[in-house]
This record gives C-alpha cells, sequence and structure tokens, in this order.
C-alpha cells in the first residue's frame, strides 16, 4: 500500500507539473515552464521510486484457516472485512451467488483494466448471468478449498516463467516451483458473530518465488492497488446485500 501510495502521489504531482508547463500560475509560485518541469520531474522520480520499493515476505506463524495452508508465505497482501446481519449459511451462500453486476464498479474498473478492449470471457470480462466465482474457476482460477459455511478458497498463477505454464492443481500451492512463479490465492472467511450475524473478511496474498518476479509483480501491484482494494470492499458489500434479501437467488 505504501509503495502504490508513492506512485499515485508521483502521478498526480507529474500531471499538475505538465498542466502547469502549458500555463505557468504566479500564485502558486510557478512563474516558469522550467520550473513546472522540475515538478513534472520530481512527481516522475515518486513514480519510479514507489515502483522499485523492494517488497518485505511476510509468514503466517499459525495456520488457522485453508488460505493459510495454500498461501502460507507472501510478499503481497490485502484484507478486508464487513459484519452482516445474516448467518454465516446465508453468507456463505451469497458468497458463492455473487455477480459481477451486484458489486458496484467492477465492470468499469475490470472494463478500464482491459483498456476497453473485448476479450473472452474471465475475470476481467465476466458479464452477468453467472456468479463471479463460477465465472473466475472456468478461467485461470480454481478452488482450494470449499467448505461451507466457513470458507471458500481460489487460487492461479499470475507469473510464469517462459514454458512452466501446466494444469493448475491445489497441490501446486504446496510444492517448491522452479524460481520465476508468482501465485495468488484469496479467500473469503465466514463466522459468527453473535445471533443470526457473522463476520466476512476476505484476504488476498500473492507468493513470488525469484527477484525478477516479485520485482515485476511489484510493479503490477502498485498501480492496480487502489483499484483491486475498491473492487474488494463492493464485493463484500454486495454479499451483504444479497445474504439481507430474502428473494437474491
Amino acid at each position: 500500500m505504501f509503495g502504490s501510495a508513492i506512485v499515485y502521489s508521483g502521478l498526480v504531482i507529474t500531471t499538475a507539473g505538465l498542466i502547469l508547463f502549458i500555463k505557468p500560475i504566479e500564485r502558486l509560485r510557478v512563474e516558469s515552464r522550467s520550473q513546472a518541469l522540475v515538478i513534472a520531474g520530481i512527481g516522475a522520480i515518486l513514480v519510479g521510486i514507489g515502483l522499485t520499493l523492494p517488497v518485505r515476505e511476510s509468514r503466517v506463524k499459525k495456520v488457522e484457516t485453508r488460505l493459510d495452508e495454500f498461501v502460507p508465505v507472501w510478499q503481497f497482501r490485502e484484507r478486508h472485512t464487513i459484519r452482516i446481519a445474516a448467518s454465516p449459511a446465508r453468507v456463505f451462500e451469497a458468497i458463492r451467488n455473487v455477480r459481477a453486476n451486484e458489486i458496484s464498479l467492477f465492470n468499469t474498473l475490470t472494463w478500464i483494466r482491459r483498456g476497453g478492449r473485448r476479450a473472452p470471457e474471465s475475470i476481467l470480462n465476466a458479464g452477468d448471468s453467472a456468479p463471479l466465482l463460477d465465472v473466475a474457476t472456468r478461467n485461470g482460477f480454481i478452488y482450494l478449498a470449499d467448505e461451507a459455511p466457513r470458507e471458500v478458497v481460489v487460487g492461479t498463477v499470475v507469473i510464469a516463467p517462459a514454458g512452466g505454464r501446466s494444469a493448475l492443481t491445489p497441490e501446486k500451492f504446496k510444492t517448491e516451483l522452479a524460481p520465476g512463479f508468482a501465485l495468488a490465492g484469496m479467500n473469503f472467511l465466514v463466522a459468527p458473530d453473535g445471533p443470526n450475524a457473522s463476520l466476512v473478511s476476505t484476504e488476498t496474498r500473492v507468493f513470488a518465488n525469484s527477484t525478477a518476479a516479485r520485482a515485476r509483480f511489484a510493479r503490477y501491484w502498485r498501480v492496480i492497488y487502489p483499484g483491486s482494494a475498491l473492487i474488494r470492499v463492493m464485493w463484500l458489500r454486495a454479499v451483504r446485500r444479497r445474504a439481507m434479501t430474502p428473494a437474491a437467488r
């Protein structure tokens, strides 16, 4: 998150510098185009720093979830939680059935991510006719665990070395792979939180097993992180709406 904040701060400063290059504004103490270029250059430097910051590795201390089992070590992570006034069984059913059009901004952000291009069905072009987890697991993701009403975990390969892609299985997440891979796991975890209420979290972890893969994924992660985080927050809210709507299917 820190690296992403630096990247986007740099982009804002760079953009401001380019605007001021077109029209310097004296009341902002930018009186010449050369000053504006310095501002834009500082922004560009910040972007470069944000994209190349080193990453730290984290590890679970105790295996408590299926996600811990499959992705116990990671360099990239995000986690979001929500409380829902519905039973764990009802919430889990909602998680399994939420569609892309129920998640605010999902289709807009994934359209931006694929550059507005048409694409076959995938997590970036999910359509509205099938549950989003079903779309994901038909297109690059697999179920690592599906244990109603507690936890569902999906995983995918986000980076693979040349010639390294093969059939993805849960066992691959527990096997030492050749250098150059980055594996991602995401879960939804449901816990009772009082009478007819649940505490729900979703967590994403990515483990890259080489310096090159870590650097490559870090650049990608720091650019997409704000949109990724927003999607997951909206995803949880969509789960809440569906879980609390008796007629939802």
